[in-house]
């Protein structure tokens, strides 16, 4: 309430101020405006007014203030749901109209998906989905079949729902998703919910052909008693609820069928997917006839609306479960549209069947790369949780290989090594343990990702030095020795090499996350690159390295000494993985100097700020990094030595962007039965070409040129900057 308000509240006749509340035996209420207003004008800046029955957290708990989400408040049209269905809130019938009836159900079904929606998406489960006064008291619409059959089914589903997201321990990213406080998600029968939707389907099923059915058959099928009393709109209704029914039970049916043990229901919840996707259409293609057979709603006005009719749906209260008890207070909700709750939900059976499509390749990389692929379309909780129990079961990927046999295949050690008594080691059983949890965490929300990638670069770099240690312990003078005698050697050897590949693919992960989540000011851009470069050179070498140990021996001592001038060159062929790589060194290279080069010669994308310095930013991006020591012998001092003297005139001697280019047009062969990898290339190859084109206009131009604007845009590629150059 403003001041003016507040002025014509408290006054009376003659403009002198009067109480609005009647004093108690023990009370008298005074207006405290003038205080107030006193009191404003002396404090200064960060004070609080403090006494001794009256301090902040008097205050905050008292006043609501700032965002409605600190304290949405405790008001509640009614206090308990026997009160709420006193006064009629969620009458059954709905109706005695049954045409009434009919439409009303509709919209209470629509607004739960509405709910549902909401509630997938990170808010309470007591406030979204359970706001429906009839799915409180499960008991009530007994003798409602439609409302009763559609009931359960929601509350079955809920369930599926929260124990997925549960079991996944995804439900960390939002506290309040898996919290039923004490919800009824158990209704007596619930768990036979699809033999009671079934028999409503056959029902309207009957009742739809009916309708249909021409005047000759009709007489047959009088003893079938319509939906609805209003003939024209009969045929209407059926397609409408059944739509719904039906996307309900294909729904439970997705969820029950992911949830088999080692993939094996994926195939037919891919069945049960399109029949859901089919379904949201016709729920859609039903808006129309909805709108105008109900309150004649026009398109426009449904922006907002939670139902496809645009009408107010009976029968939800969300402020009746706001005292139960929780984490948090009470956050104030908007509850998305019918359109936004429709568009989720085609989204999310998009993301599931992309998940169930999935081969359950027991290659590590394999997988990795898949996640890393489903992530860029931005799956939500319940999808990327599916995801999570798909790929880890029983500590073992997909419930069927064992961590050390994926870690052996991983390593390129031979298929029989999977049985090798260096299984039982403590650290290798460590390593087991970090690869599941590396799997978990890649499951997670980019923001929930990026943070624990950077917690856990630091347990591999410290299971890489035991290991490394436990290595030259067992094997002493002989760690050098590669023969079939030495069998551990050979292992430890691949393993401590994947070990190290994998430290920086996280690492690199974790930089390009950082992008992804506009961590990055463009100010910062230099260092980034710079960091990313020095990332995937390492990765580069590893990855090298690990294929060069693995075909390169066994190749070399099969042959005779006349064979060895043969196969120089080709022995020497860098592997397109690893070109693949050097590709994006290059772009991050180029990309490094480029920025270096314009901040020492233009002064641009410089850091100039009175609250910190570069190396206090270098500090706070890379810190993690550095304790971890990836890489190696890689610090501030370093970074600055290498850009320092970057000039333009030396980055067209050596263009990184034509040689990125070059790789990138000469690799995409090799990778012609991948179309995710082919995508990228020619993502890289984009970026590189227009960043050459921007050097060489740099350049012809000339840096000192006031009128040359410089900027960096992700229009080509999501992390990999394009320049564009421009005149002011």
């Amino acid at each position: 309430m403003d001041a003016k308000a507040t002025h014509e509240a408290f006054a009376g006749p003659g403009g002198q101020r009067s109480s609005t509340i009647p004093s108690g035996e023990n009370s008298v209420w005074a207006d405290v405006s003038p205080l107030l207003d006193a009191a404003c004008r002396d404090l200064e800046d960060g004070e609080l007014i403090h006494g001794d029955n009256f301090n902040l957290f008097a205050a905050m708990s008292a006043l609501e203030i700032m965002d409605p989400k600190m304290d949405s408040g405790m008001v509640c049209k009614y206090y308990s749901v026997e009160e709420a269905i006193e006064d009629g809130v969620a009458p059954i019938p709905i109706s005695f109209d049954k045409t009434i009836d009919v439409r009303c159900t509709i919209d209470i079904m629509d607004h739960l998906l509405a709910c549902e929606a909401t509630w997938h998406k990170g808010h309470s489960l007591s406030q979204t989905v359970f706001s429906c006064i009839y799915l409180l008291r499960p008991d009530r619409t007994s003798s409602h079949a439609l409302l009763h059959s559609f009931c359960r089914v929601i509350r079955a589903t809920c369930k599926e729902v929260i124990s997925v997201v549960s079991n996944a321990r995804t439900h960390e990213e939002e506290d309040l998703f898996t919290m039923s406080y004490g919800l009824p998600l158990n209704g007596d029968g619930d768990d036979k919910c699809l033999t009671v939707l079934n028999a409503v389907e056959e029902t309207l099923c009957r009742q739809l052909r009916a309708c249909k059915a021409p005047s000759s058959r009709r007489k047959v099928l009088e003893d079938i008693e319509p939906l609805q009393t209003i003939v024209d709109l009969e045929e209407g209704y059926c397609k409408a609820l059944l739509c719904r029914l039906r996307l309900r039970k294909h729904f439970y049916h997705v969820l029950t069928c992911m949830r088999r043990p080692q993939g094996r229901g994926l195939e037919l919840a891919r069945k049960h997917i399109a029949s859901c996707i089919s379904e949201l259409q016709s729920i859609l293609s039903s808006s129309e006839f909805l709108r105008f057979s109900g309150s004649g709603a026009s398109d426009d006005g449904l922006e907002d609306k939670t139902t496809a009719s645009g009408c107010q749906p009976i029968g939800f209260d969300a402020s009746l479960n706001c005292r139960l008890a929780a984490p948090t207070p009470p956050r104030a909700i908007k509850i998305l549209s019918w359109k936004e709750a429709v568009k989720y939900f085609m989204k999310l059976f998009h993301d599931l069947d992309i998940i169930c499509s999935y081969s359950l390749d027991p290659s590590l990389d394999s997988v990795l790369h898949f996640v890393v692929q489903f992530q860029k379309t931005q799956p939500d909780l319940v999808a990327r949780s599916h995801l999570q129990l798909l790929l880890v079961q029983d500590a073992k990927l997909h419930g069927r290989d064992p961590i050390f046999a994926v870690i052996t295949r991983a390593a390129a050690l031979p298929e029989a090594t999977k049985n090798h008594d260096i299984q039982k080691n403590e650290f290798v059983i460590q390593l087991g343990q970090l690869v599941i949890n590396l799997l978990k965490i890649i499951c997670t929300n980019s923001a929930w990702q990026r943070r624990k990638l950077g917690k856990i670069m630091q347990d591999w770099r410290v299971i890489y030095l035991q290991l490394e240690m436990v290595f030259k312990k067992e094997c002493g003078e002989n760690a050098s020795m590669l023969n079939e005698e030495n069998s551990w050697v050979k292992i430890f050897q691949h393993i401590l090499i994947w070990v190290e590949e994998q430290t920086y693919w996280i690492a690199s992960r974790f930089l390009i996350l950082g992008f992804e989540l506009e961590l990055y000011s463009p100010n910062e851009y230099c260092m980034v690159y710079w960091y990313l470069y020095v990332v995937l050179v390492k990765l580069a070498e590893k990855t090298h390295l690990k294929m060069a140990v693995t075909s390169g021996s066994g190749k070399r001592r099969g042959k005779k000494k006349r064979d060895t001038s043969k196969d120089v060159s080709k022995e020497y062929q860098i592997p397109p993985a690893v070109l693949f790589l050097q590709c994006q060194i290059c772009l991050a290279e180029g990309l490094t100097m480029m920025l270096a080069a314009l901040r020492n010669e233009q002064r641009i994308f410089e850091i100039r700020s009175p609250f910190n310095t570069e190396y206090e930013r270098f500090i706070q991006h890379f810190e993690l990094l550095q304790k971890a020591s990836i890489p190696d012998h890689i610090a501030y001092p370093s970074f600055q030595e290498s850009t320092t003297y970057a000039r333009f005139s030396n980055l067209l001697m050596y263009n990184c962007f034509k040689d990125a280019l070059r790789m990138a047009k000469e690799v995409k062969g090799s990778f012609s039965n991948e179309p995710d990898k082919l995508a990228e290339l020619r993502k890289l190859e984009q970026v590189a070409e227009h960043n050459s084109i921007a050097l060489n206009v740099i350049c012809r131009v000339g840096t000192l040129d006031p009128s040359l604007k410089v900027s960096f845009e992700f229009n080509h590629h999501p992390y990999f900057a394009t320049a564009v150059v421009k005149r002011s």
